[in-house]
């Protein structure tokens, strides 16, 4: 165990001891060095700090112009929507009058069957009609 004197004389050499063992620097130097370090690193803190608010308003700005971007995307896109539902529209509504327009023709060529139909009818019978009046007078 070490006296109380040893321990006494460690208690007032330690900061001497310890500033030698720093580059021989005497503690006054060595306080003033750290002082200086710790300024640089709060003016460092401090340009760092500036620097992310730049940089966060920079990302910001990105944000907003993606934002008008996209909002202008989506404009585009509604506008050739609409347009794509009136081509749509207008393409239904020309095939709708061509299916009326065909269907009037087959009722029409329906008709004229008919019609025909009903001459050749018309004319079998008196055709026969003729063939017996003829057998009978023979």
């Amino acid at each position: 165990m070490l006296a109380a004197e040893d321990i006494e004389y460690i208690k007032t050499h330690l900061a001497v001891w310890l500033a030698e063992q720093s580059l021989g620097k005497p503690p006054v130097v060595y306080e003033i060095e750290l002082r200086e370090r710790m300024v640089r690193v709060e003016e460092a803190l401090k340009n760092q700090g500036e620097e992310l608010k730049a940089q966060r308003e920079t990302m910001m700005m990105i944000m907003q112009q993606m934002d008008k971007r996209f909002e202008q995307v989506d404009k585009r896109l509604e506008q050739m929507q609409q347009e794509t539902n009136k081509r749509f529209e207008q393409m239904q509504q020309d095939n709708n009058k061509r299916f009326e327009q065909v269907h009037q023709e087959i009722l029409q060529l329906h008709r004229d069957m008919r019609q025909l139909t009903m001459w050749a009818m018309g004319i079998f019978l008196s055709v026969a009609g003729l063939a017996v009046a003829v057998f009978r007078l023979i």
